[in-house]
């Protein structure tokens, strides 16, 4: 066969659009020309390979305001452009993962009679996904109960896809902290997140005073530096691309609860602090993290009502030696890693790339 079929893959904005995009496209890259589109001035033109021909539209997320209306209009009215790269590049399916760029391009497909699939990894639908899916050929699954959100879909459960090497196993980096004591993991996803850093920065004298071992991703937008004493035992990154392997060697991670950082954690089968970004859209982060939550393999933290005392508390009761019962471990830790291990994992890519497949045309 031979590969003239194109593949457009929508995906813009945070990690939680790209990354499981991503992943996909690097499944079924040599069954079909995959071709990028993105929108100019976020995150894309950082992580997609030029392999796959980025293109960007000229379009910003709508915002809170007297004029969101018209912010909606000029999304909408974006469809004409997605038409023209549609035909231009002689696209033969779309695969999107959501957010304002999926609306123009699912219309935009529909009215091309070109077949589109969606990918939606939160548990709470987004508003894409909700109000467009139905015209999707398909709509994917993260999580199975998300299906009871999108009763006029065609919906079909995979999973969520995860970048390549959360499936193998990775060694330490050599830069991350080395020694005894615990391993923490803090990180705000794609962007970073404020508040995290700011508790963080708190509680890191108490912290480090514990012998716990730090690696702090803190995001391009939230810069700062931070010298403490016998600060050896803690490093800051903006950014690394080396997530999986300190998701994989440490003893807890304190994140946001973005859809790709939970499935992360049950691939990983990490014990986790999670605090939700209080202001995500039908706080779908909270939804998120109580999936974890329920089953007792996360803490959930209220970002507006923690505190350095209770953040502290937390992380000292987590890390409290049983020495009644002999064993040198930490008690409430190995209940949260067992529970961890009782959350189903997926096959989402193999799943995926056969349904993208099955549109794939003989020349």
């Amino acid at each position: 066969m031979s590969k003239k079929n194109n593949l457009l893959v929508a995906a813009s904005g945070t990690g939680g659009h790209i990354f499981p995009a991503l992943a996909v496209s690097k499944e079924v890259e040599d069954q079909w020309n995959i071709h990028w589109l993105g929108v100019h001035q976020r995150l894309d033109t950082n992580f997609i390979p030029k392999k796959y021909n980025l293109t960007t539209l000229n379009i910003k997320t709508p915002r809170k305001n007297i004029f969101l209306f018209y912010q909606y209009i000029k999304v909408l009215m974006s469809t004409f452009q997605v038409i023209r790269i549609l035909q231009e590049k002689k696209i033969n399916l779309v695969f999107t993962t959501g957010g304002y760029i999926s609306a123009p391009t699912i219309i935009a497909s529909k009215l091309l009679r070109i077949p589109v699939i969606i990918h939606e990894s939160n548990l709470i639908p987004g508003m894409v996904t909700k109000y467009f899916g139905f015209l999707c050929n398909y709509v994917l699954l993260g999580f199975k109960k998300t299906n009871s959100y999108l009763k006029n879909c065609k919906t079909i459960f995979t999973g969520t896809p995860l970048r390549e090497q959360f499936y193998k196993s990775n060694l330490l980096p050599k830069w991350a902290p080395a020694g005894k004591g615990p391993l923490l993991i803090v990180m705000g996803g794609s962007q970073g997140a404020k508040a995290i850093n700011q508790i963080l920065y708190e509680s890191l004298e108490f912290l480090i005073e514990k012998k716990f071992r730090i690696v702090h991703i803190i995001g391009e937008c939230n810069q700062k530096s931070c010298y403490v004493k016998n600060s050896k035992n803690y490093v800051q990154k903006i950014f690394t691309n080396e997530i999986a392997a300190l998701i994989q060697n440490c003893d807890l991670v304190i994140s946001r609860s973005g859809a790709g950082t939970i499935n992360e954690l049950i691939e990983t089968e990490k014990p986790s602090i999670l605090i939700p970004y209080p202001y995500s859209k039908n706080n779908h982060q909270e939804k998120n993290a109580m999936i974890l939550a329920e089953n007792g393999g996360s803490v959930l933290m209220n970002q507006n009502k923690i505190s350095k005392e209770l953040f502290e508390e937390t992380i000292g009761r987590i890390f409290r030696k049983n020495l009644k019962s002999g064993k040198n471990q930490y008690e409430i830790l190995e209940i949260m890693k067992k529970n961890m291990k009782s959350n189903n994992k997926t096959k989402s890519k193999i799943e995926i790339k056969k349904l993208i497949n099955y549109f794939l045309k003989e020349f």
